[in-house]
């Protein structure tokens, strides 16, 4: 359920091109979904694959996270959202 103070956790990959990291943060400058965390890690399964963890801040149901992770899906090979919470004091 959604509180005024809430966090969203997804993992993402896109595919490798010039400009993909750009253009996978884009939705969110769009929506103006603050993020709080960027982080990268390899796949394992194929060279220069790469899965995101990214942290924002608002709630997945919030109507301008939902539209950036829209968008977002709509490029990305692989999008999972881990979860929305509250965030701690």
């Amino acid at each position: 359920m959604p509180t005024k103070n809430d966090r969203t956790s997804i993992m993402c990959s896109v595919r490798d091109k010039v400009g993909a990291l750009h253009d996978m943060l884009l939705p969110f400058k769009k929506n103006k979904v603050n993020l709080t965390k960027i982080e990268s890690r390899p796949s394992k399964r194929k060279a220069w694959e790469y899965y995101f963890f990214i942290d924002m801040l608002g709630h997945c149901q919030n109507q301008n996270v939902k539209k950036a992770l829209t968008q977002l899906e709509k490029q990305a090979t692989y999008l999972k959202i881990l979860g929305s919470y509250p965030i701690g004091v």
